[in-house]
């Protein structure tokens, strides 16, 4: 299988240096403009088990910190502690409370002991994790017996207008790639966590036009980050014609952006193996 991780290899993930320093960059305009994370975050929740009930939880890729103080005021009694990569987004959340804790780290070599918390909930953030694998393998050694990994991420077909319409005009990597929804479903059956939930739902948000689009994506931070993408200033002729190619999809309500988001609920049985 093809490490994602690497540089320069078609169809590979951003550098997640990278994505600290945009996301970092970004920690003042996110929740102004943050309306499909707070939605797809809000519907995560509602999939957590009725019987998770945490001593300790984790808000693993927690961005400003909004779904830290929705866990903390859902789980009054326990400790929360908020993981990510930004430092930005980490000095952000801090000031804003929520986590009893901001810890600095990676999903894929989280700063946490073994078997130390009950419920790592993660939103939006594991598309930027180039091993996947490596995510499950550290929420399984993270989780207590009988805790609960709940996480949304992006995969193949997310942005497949604005993806489109740059091919119609150059054909170079103007939009962020993710993984199948396929890759997902084996590497949660292959993680040795049971899989209580796992799909995938489109998410269209309208824009007036494209400029607003790609200015709420580089307001999140999560504008075009990949190896292989074009560098310098976009020219006119080129905007043009992504004005014009994106026109076809328009709607009634404005022009879409499909966001195909993946749930996934998985829990780590009692006894190993069970």
């Amino acid at each position: 299988m093809t490490d994602l991780s690497q540089p320069g290899l078609p169809g590979a993930l951003p550098d997640k240096r990278q994505v600290a320093a945009s996301f970092s960059r970004a920690a003042a305009s996110y929740d102004s403009v943050a309306e499909l994370q707070r939605a797809v975050g809000n519907a995560l929740l509602e999939q957590l088990p009725a019987s998770v009930a945490p001593q300790r939880w984790v808000d693993l890729g927690s961005g400003t910190g909004h779904f830290s103080r929705a866990l903390r005021h859902r789980f009054a009694q326990a400790d929360g502690v908020a993981v990510d990569i930004a430092e930005g987004m980490l000095q952000h959340a801090r000031e804003q409370g929520g986590a009893h804790y901001h810890v600095a780290g990676d999903a894929e070599r989280l700063p946490l002991q073994d078997a130390s918390v009950e419920l790592i909930f993660t939103s939006l953030a594991v598309q930027w994790c180039g091993d996947f694998r490596a995510v499950l393998d550290e929420a399984q050694r993270v989780l207590q017996p009988g805790g609960v990994l709940a996480f949304t991420s992006l995969c193949a077909g997310t942005l497949h207008e604005l993806r489109e319409s740059w091919q119609a005009v150059d054909g170079l990597v103007h939009v962020n790639r993710f993984r199948r929804l396929e890759d997902y479903q084996r590497l949660c059956a292959e993680s040795g966590l049971q899989v209580l939930s796992l799909e995938a739902r489109p998410h269209v948000l309208y824009y007036p036009d494209v400029r607003s689009l790609t200015h709420e994506l580089k307001a999140l931070g999560a504008h075009n980050l990949n190896p292989g993408r074009p560098a310098g200033l976009t020219g006119r002729a080129r905007m043009q014609g992504l004005l014009q190619a994106y026109e076809q999809f328009r709607q009634a309500q404005g022009l879409p952006a499909t966001y195909q988001v993946v749930y996934g609920v998985l829990h780590k049985p009692l006894v190993e193996g069970e």
